[in-house]
């Protein structure tokens, strides 16, 4: 499979739409070498373990009310990173366009799931998803974007994955698609996608609602393929594919006519 992946651009202080909050933010989500040295060698002078697994900020120990007040708690999106990591991006309101890899899962046959039950019962359910999924999604240095309805949303960039997003793309979907048929109470089935390519990911939104998320082409290809995939199913990209040194062996490709999509759009197709 080809690689059509397009390639970032760093911002530039002659860009006047590149200052250096979007510096930062580069910075920030690529994991330039630079600032994360200065941070590790800063934050470990402190006590102690649990730490940030990208500043090295410590989480506990006898400074962590302090810690804590200063935004150097575990980040919802992520804990195993700190909020202050990425607190600048948000507040600041910048982003930058970065090559990362999107991972879109749907339960199928949630209409008819909600259809069944009470509304509370449907949230118990989604509940569950939720729970198995951020815990996998996190295990392989997710950025958890949101979940919505029956969709839970993931972002994986450079700086948290050391440069193998796309790799750690496609082993979350997997270890997400064996923990859900593995759901002895109520299997759920879901699918997935995953697609490599150059977004926009930063602050996102207006007024006090401002959040980090994704943004692109790149983005709405992965969310294509997830409603595409069938039941138990993880369409890769040949983008992800070839970034992720994915080993197809005897997997299943498919050539995709995707809605909105001018060209057919190549997968690898893995249960």
């Amino acid at each position: 499979m080809a690689d059509e992946t397009p390639t970032p651009t760093a911002p530039t202080p002659e860009d006047p739409q590149r200052d250096q909050g979007w510096q930062d933010a580069y910075a920030r989500l690529m994991g330039d070498k630079p600032y994360v040295r200065y941070a590790r060698r800063f934050w470990r002078m402190l006590p102690s373990a649990p730490r940030c697994r990208m500043c090295n900020g410590p989480f506990g120990g006898p400074l962590q009310p302090i810690m804590h007040a200063i935004g150097k708690a575990p980040w919802p999106n992520n804990p195993h990173f700190c909020s202050g990591c990425f607190r600048d991006v948000v507040a600041r309101r910048v982003g930058a366009e970065i090559e990362c890899s999107l991972l879109f899962a749907d339960v199928r046959g949630s209409t008819a799931m909600a259809e069944k039950l009470r509304p509370s019962e449907f949230r118990a359910q989604m509940d569950r998803f939720f729970s198995v999924a951020a815990a996998r999604l996190i295990d392989h240095e997710a950025i958890i974007d949101k979940f919505v309805g029956d969709e839970v949303v993931a972002i994986f960039v450079p700086g948290l994955t050391g440069g193998k997003h796309a790799a750690k793309a496609i082993a979350a979907g997997r270890s997400l698609l064996r923990a859900t048929a593995a759901d002895g109470e109520s299997p759920m089935p879901i699918g997935i996608g995953v697609n490599t390519g150059v977004a926009y990911v930063g602050a996102v939104g207006s007024g006090e609602n401002v959040t980090l998320s994704a943004m692109g082409d790149a983005v709405n290809v992965a969310a294509r393929l997830a409603s595409t995939a069938g039941a138990g199913e993880l369409l890769v990209s040949a983008a992800s594919a070839v970034a992720g040194a994915l080993d197809e062996g005897g997997a299943e490709q498919r050539r995709l006519e995707l809605k909105g999509k001018s060209e057919p759009v190549e997968v690898v197709v893995l249960r």
